[in-house]
């Protein structure tokens, strides 16, 4: 593959004002949903089996042959508008071969096109393959939703399906730990995102300390929701949300860029506490509000079959496949004939907000129409 036909130079850097995720960002440059992004499930290995897994009824102790790289490789050189690509799992770095052959491939087809890369990882494992990724990937993804040792043994292995000790939840807990402080002093973004859920929302303060701790660039926070491998979890309140958020932002280090994503307060509530929320996110330094990007400028390809989702966790079957499809044709369907996309394709440009994505319209706002609803006091 020439890689002459794809160079685009040094992209702007990632900062609280470029966020290349975001799907307004080509929302407003094409004036409709485009396909920018492109994330692929490289494995479903995992050393972990955490409550609240997307993924967790994909995981598997043996997985059979992926696609040929090439053709991922073909199918990214044809997406036009090509932002930024994720590598996702299972734990994309369980095997070191996976690293080697299929992820650093990928993140130097990236680097080389000026696309943003991003890996979702757990950071338990050796440095030495997370070292490998130090030349070429610009976001590291953890999730950290732990205080202790305690809390990340009880919900890290909570589905194992088998006995899991402390002492081995303790030296996997030290590796994540000590490898975040170390890539982060070797100069790698490290974004650790945060689930607000009935276990986390009242110590969100405290583990936003031990994230800055690690040295991290950048504190993500997503509401929980309870879907797939995690629909037993209870679903925290929309009030007990608010105020966890409320909290964090009176404790958080005003210096340290903070995401919240998928968030189920919007600027046309007409529920007074979900305008003082929005309104003080809107205010606050260094924080901003990503609209989701499945479905809307993101699809995810599975390594393994071909297949084409609009998130990492099938719960909508697939709608495509890269064995004989163009991505971009792909995604256009979806967009342009799929009841689902247009059941949730609102804009307001005044907020800047995409609206709800489908789990959270689904959750809270089974009888709303957006699409017939405006900003407030904006």
């Amino acid at each position: 593959m020439s890689m002459s036909s794809i160079s685009q130079g040094e992209p702007q850097s990632i900062s609280p004002v470029n966020d290349p995720w975001d799907p307004i960002r080509s929302l407003r440059q094409f004036g409709r949903h485009r396909l920018t992004s492109v994330e692929m499930t490289v494995t479903n290995l995992c050393n972990m089996r955490c409550e609240h897994c997307a993924v967790g009824d994909s995981l598997v102790l043996k997985e059979p042959e992926q696609i040929p790289l090439d053709l991922m490789l073909r199918r990214l050189e044809e997406v036009e508008h090509l932002e930024t690509i994720s590598i996702t799992g299972g734990e994309p770095s369980f095997r070191l071969k996976t690293v080697e052959e299929k992820i650093i491939p990928l993140l130097k087809y990236a680097k080389e096109r000026g696309v943003r890369s991003q890996i979702n990882s757990n950071l338990t494992l050796d440095y030495g393959r997370y070292e490998k990724l130090l030349p070429y990937l610009d976001v590291m993804h953890i999730s950290f939703n732990y205080t202790d040792v305690k809390d990340f043994h009880e919900v890290g292995f909570a589905r194992s399906g088998h006995p899991v000790s402390l002492e081995a939840a303790s030296r996997m807990y030290d590796a994540m730990i000590n490898n975040a402080y170390r890539l982060s002093q070797d100069g790698m973004f490290i974004s650790a995102e945060s689930m607000i859920n009935y276990r986390t929302h009242r110590k969100l303060p405290e583990i936003h300390r031990l994230i800055l701790e690690m040295g991290c660039k950048r504190h993500e926070v997503h509401p929980m929701y309870a879907a797939d491998f995690a629909e037993g979890l209870p679903v925290l309140s929309l009030e007990d949300m608010r105020a966890a958020i409320h909290q964090l932002l009176d404790a958080r280090d005003p210096e340290v860029w903070m995401l919240f994503g998928t968030l189920p307060f919007f600027a046309c509530s007409f529920n007074a506490e979900d305008q003082e929320l929005v309104s003080r996110l809107r205010k606050e330094k260094n924080v901003t509000v990503r609209n989701d990007p499945d479905g809307r400028n993101r699809v995810n390809v599975n390594m393994f079959t071909g297949d084409v989702f609009v998130t990492d966790f099938a719960a909508i079957p697939s709608f495509g496949n890269i064995a004989g499809q163009k991505l971009d044709d792909i995604f256009e369907r979806w967009i342009s004939e799929h009841p689902l996309s247009g059941s949730v394709n609102c804009f307001c440009d005044t907020a800047n907000c995409c609206g709800p994505n489908l789990l959270v319209a689904d959750m809270y706002y089974k009888d709303t129409d957006f699409k017939s609803r405006k900003a407030i006091n904006l």
